[in-house]
């Protein structure tokens, strides 16, 4: 798989100004689906075991990916509409196209594998996008998205695309249960 492949699949690449992180994050993607033998990112489901739990059948990482990039950026825009933060939309944009990199690494399809068993994607994507050259900040963004970790957002950037993840990540499973309480 090549850059060109992976912007296919995340079209929003194309919104990342600085070049370097560009390339990093389609990078990234790059490296994970070829260590893993992933042909077809599309192919690659969300979360296995919380869509086996809740009997959802089909559930793309990449849309999931996608939805955390739009509800990032919405957020992004509507908070730099209202104030001047510091708030750097490309760290906002690449960190969620990054956010979830590795679980590429942590499933074979819908089996656990030892970095989903002994590591979990918020660690283990630390090591992907350093791999890939991207910023301590895009670390910071994948290690704090995610409960799994005692890491908390210290930037706004990483608050933002912590609380799309959670948004996109409800929705899912809202298909799946009347009660959010129940998933």
């Amino acid at each position: 798989m090549d850059r060109s492949r992976v912007a296919e699949v995340f079209p929003e690449l194309t919104s990342i100004d600085d070049q370097s992180l560009r390339e990093g994050v389609a990078d990234a993607w790059t490296t994970a689906a070829g260590d893993a033998g992933v042909e077809d990112l599309r192919t690659v489901p969300w979360l296995p075991p919380t869509m086996a739990e809740l009997g959802i059948e089909d559930e793309p990482l990449v849309e999931h990916v996608r939805d955390v990039t739009a509800g990032s950026l919405a957020l992004a825009e509507a908070v730099l509409t209202r104030r001047d933060a510091p708030l750097s939309v490309d760290t906002v944009v690449a960190g969620a196209l990054v956010h979830d990199v590795s679980k590429l690494y942590e499933f074979n399809g819908m089996d656990r594998t030892a970095v989903g068993d002994l590591l979990g994607h918020p660690y283990y994507g630390v090591h992907v996008v350093s791999r890939a050259g991207l910023p301590v900040e895009l670390a910071h963004v994948v290690l704090s998205h995610t409960r799994r970790t005692a890491v908390k957002p210290a930037t706004l950037e990483a608050e933002i695309v912590r609380r799309a993840d959670e948004a996109a990540a409800a929705a899912i499973r809202a298909t799946a249960v009347e009660d959010l309480r129940e998933a």
